[in-house]
């Protein structure tokens, strides 16, 4: 798939985030690369054969102070990743939709084991 292709799979990701959520989006670039970096690689300590999808880097909104301001915090979406476990476009559409969700959720404070529990119960409803 062509990047800007990919891209727009993205925009349609966040465009489906409820509008209550969107409007609380704060200091936040979403970017889509091909792979993690060694930096990234190396701060998460990922096995040489694990596949992430994205990655928020930042401070959670429920982590901030009044005063709080900083670089703008970063959602990666990891192209190359999702296109080889997905396989088929409808595929790539599903994950980079899910992916987008869950990075910004982690935005918004919630962690991992909170996040794998909220996707278990939404996966059942469909």
């Amino acid at each position: 798939m062509e990047l800007d292709q990919f891209e727009e799979l993205v925009d349609k990701g966040i465009a489906e985030i409820p509008q209550k959520f969107l409007k609380k989006l704060k200091n936040v670039a979403v970017v889509v690369e091909d792979e993690p970096n060694q930096e990234q690689t190396k701060k998460l300590k990922l096995r040489k054969n694990y596949t992430l999808f994205g990655l928020y880097e930042g401070v959670p909104q429920i982590k901030r102070g009044a005063y709080y301001s900083a670089l703008p915090d970063k959602i990666t979406i990891f192209k190359n990743s999702i296109e080889q476990y997905a396989r088929t476009s409808d595929k790539i559409k599903e994950i980079v939709k899910n992916t987008v969700w869950h990075e910004i959720a982690h935005h918004f404070g919630f962690g991992e084991d909170e996040l794998r529990k909220i996707e278990k119960k939404r996966n059942l409803k469909q």
